[in-house]
Order: structure tokens, then sequence, then C-alpha cells
């Protein structure tokens, strides 16, 4: 054989060794992904800081949440305390299903860094033999609908870990009269940072929304065809809406 022919398998080869590693972290990514998914619908919430890298972060509702002590102050001490009763898995009577769907994972050239885009379409409410009023949990079924543009690590034992979680929150819909009703800020964002808020997030987003205000939340990746942004246009009487609506919350 030929050393030109030993050089071309050589490379065929190397080349397909790589197509299997991108393949395989693809999958992997997913995994951690969908598993987040699995372990907060349970409230899980201890199991779910440990899926982060250490200077991970967590970007939710208006309020970025950072490092390791950040995550767990949105997960345990907000999720977990409100939720749950501070009890680390499922209660009785509490329902928050988070499917994870429509994923698209794309490996960065250094091997080290993936980005996600998905979609959660969430069931969540609170059965009426579990309602105590006076603690602030009432009977209460809604929906969520919210999309994912997330980053993850590789760390130096090859696992992946979550990087940034960007969760989304679009809308959110009464089970009773549907997202045709929904009030404006159906879940109040944060307006209080951490000290000052023992459960607030370490800095605010300003630029946030929720139905019936509809924009595209970034993609992470090209259009696969033309390699060109995929930008929305904004319609041009959003601008007005948004101010008249702006103007009526201010009171």
């Amino acid at each position: 054989m030929s050393e030109d022919r030993i050089a071309a398998l050589e490379a065929k080869l190397a080349e397909m060794d790589h197509r299997l590693t991108v393949r395989e972290d693809e999958l992997d990514v997913k995994k951690l992904q969908y598993l987040y998914g699995y372990l907060i619908d349970k409230c899980m919430y201890d199991q779910v800081v440990d899926l982060f890298a250490e200077d991970g972060e967590v970007r939710f509702f208006g309020g970025v949440y950072k490092g390791k002590a950040g995550v767990a102050r949105l997960y345990i001490d907000r999720f977990r305390k409100r939720f749950t009763h501070n009890n680390n898995g499922p209660v009785d009577g509490f329902l928050l299903d988070h499917p994870q769907i429509q994923a698209i994972v794309d490996i960065d050239p250094d091997g080290k860094t993936a980005r996600l885009r998905g979609r959660s379409t969430m069931q969540a409410g609170r059965h009426k033999d579990f309602a105590d009023p006076e603690k602030g949990l009432g009977v209460r079924q809604w929906w969520e609908g919210g999309l994912y543009e997330n980053t993850y690590t590789k760390g130096e034992d090859g696992k992946w870990r979550i990087q940034v979680l960007n969760y989304f929150p679009h809308w959110h819909a009464d089970f009773e009269t549907g997202w045709a009703y929904t009030d404006p800020e159906y879940v109040p964002f944060p307006k209080t940072l951490y000290p000052a808020d023992p459960a607030g997030p370490d800095e605010l987003i300003e630029d946030h929304w929720l139905w019936p205000t509809h924009k595209l939340l970034p993609f992470h990746m090209k259009h696969p065809i033309t390699g060109e942004d995929m930008i929305a246009d904004r319609w041009e009487g959003d601008a007005r809406r948004d101010a008249e609506r702006a103007a009526k919350a201010a009171g």
C-alpha cells in the first residue's frame, strides 16, 4: 500500500473519529439536559445544583444567579423552600412537570463548549386537598411555556456540566381561562438583588418580557442553509403597545 493511500486512510479515520466524538458529545449534552428536566420535575434541587459547573450561572425571569452559591440560592432558597416546604423531593399535591423537547445541540470547535436550544411546556398546580391559603398555598393549576438557550462545558474528567442555564419563560396561562386572558407579569420579575433579598439574583436583566408581549429569544446558531443570523423583524405596532402596557402597569 502506498504512503499516499495510508495517509489518506489515516486522515479519513481521524475525520470519522472526530465526527463520532462530536455525536457522542451531542448525545451527552442532551442526556444532561433531559436529566435536568426529570430532576426538577420531582423537586430534587440538591441534585439539580450538582449538574452545574463551579462558575455556572442561571438566567431566569429577569435575574442572573451566579456561581454555585447563586444557583443554590435559586433552586434551594427560592424554589425548595417555596414549593416543597424545604423537602428535597416531591410532595403530595404539588405538580411541576418540565418536559424537555425540540433540543438542538451544537458543539463548538474547541470540543469543550456546547450550546443547546430547547423547549419546555410545563404543567403545574396544587391539588385542592393540599392547599393552605394562610401560607399562600392556594388551589392553582397553570401552564408555562419557555425556551432554553444554554451553554455547557466539558471538564477535565470528560463530563459535561451546565455552564449557563438560560431559561426564558415566554408565556403562562391559567388552566381555566387559557393564554388569551393572561395578566401582564403573571409571575413577578425580581426587583431586589441579593443580599437585600436573601433568595434574590446577583444581577437584573433589563430586556425581559412575558406574553402577550412576543419577541424572539436569539438563536445561538446561524441558519444552516444561508449561514446568516436568524433575526425576526419587530412589528412596528409593538412599540406603541409596549409603551401603553408599561404605562398601565406603572399606574
